[in-house]
């Protein structure tokens, strides 16, 4: 893969690719949980939970992709920051850099807390944090070895990102940025890094975020522990219904079907037109300089 800091993604970026900036969210409400654990331990189901419990709205990662308006090209920029910032490495995020994409939420789940875990632990001091975790490390491994790690496989999705502003945004903060950034693999091989680092990688995560958080504001819990220890620890009432399970195996590959068709259509537009524009220059070299 051409490195990210290669002149052709800023052309890419602001130039060929380039949309509308979406409108700055403003907060109105603070947020109040941000759930820190790695892709594919119960973020889903953790994000349902929340908003049973009245946390309007959780963030997840799949709204990185499916929210319009979309704000991806705004979460590739805060990817530059943390990745390729100031040489001094002093990069400082704060809630200006946050609160545009994610000030409608109270409370974060899945790709972004886990991403910039460090960064939204600091700029949102009062915050409660969740370290959500699966207690098996080798299902986990598994788990995210079947599906985030597959993603470079998924070709028809990766040809229609070069034909699709919208898919070109999805892939590349994805497969470009915050999975390479996450598994110590920015060159690219995300199939390489989930598989090679995703042990230490998790280990090291979950050591970081218990230096940073106070006892008092942390929490360590997996989807097994159900309702009880999250209720005590957000101080609400227990729900009547039961724990909401969602998001296996199938469920991700129903989301890549999602995606497949939610893009196609454009892409089609896109390269009819860039036929047409091809075949309109042919026809008209022909009767003028044929």
């Amino acid at each position: 893969m051409v490195p990210l800091s290669n002149p052709i993604w800023y052309i890419l970026e602001n130039y060929i690719y380039a949309l509308p900036p979406p409108p700055p969210r403003i907060r109105t409400k603070p947020l109040e949980v941000i759930c820190v654990g790695l892709p594919r331990s119960g973020t889903e189901s953790l994000q349902h939970a929340l908003l049973t419990l009245g946390y309007d709205h959780t963030y997840h990662g799949w709204d990185i992709i499916y929210e319009e308006p979309n704000y991806a090209q705004e979460w590739v920029k805060l990817c530059r920051k943390k990745w390729f910032g100031p040489p001094s490495g002093r990069t400082t995020f704060t809630p200006l850099d946050f609160d545009p994409l994610i000030g409608h939420s109270t409370a974060l789940t899945d790709a972004v807390a886990s991403v910039f875990a460090a960064e939204l632990i600091q700029a949102y001091p009062s915050a409660k944090v969740i370290l959500n975790h699966r207690p098996d490390e080798d299902a986990w491994h598994n788990s995210i070895s079947t599906t985030i790690a597959r993603g470079e496989s998924l070709w028809h999705l990766w040809l229609m990102s070069w034909t699709s502003g919208p898919c070109f945004w999805s892939w590349h903060v994805y497969l470009r940025f915050m999975w390479p950034g996450l598994f110590r693999c920015l060159d690219g091989n995300v199939e390489r890094g989930v598989k090679g680092n995703g042990r230490w990688v998790a280990r090291e995560h979950y050591a970081m975020v218990r230096g940073l958080v106070p006892k008092e504001r942390l929490l360590e819990w997996s989807v097994e522990d159900g309702w009880g220890r999250l209720c005590e620890f957000l101080e609400k009432e227990v729900p009547k219904e039961e724990f909401p399970h969602v998001n296996a195996a199938k469920g991700w590959v129903g989301h890549e079907r999602r995606l497949a068709r939610r893009y196609i259509l454009g892409a089609l537009r896109n390269v009819g037109v860039g036929v047409g524009v091809v075949v309109g220059l042919w026809y008209l070299c022909k009767k003028y300089w044929g």
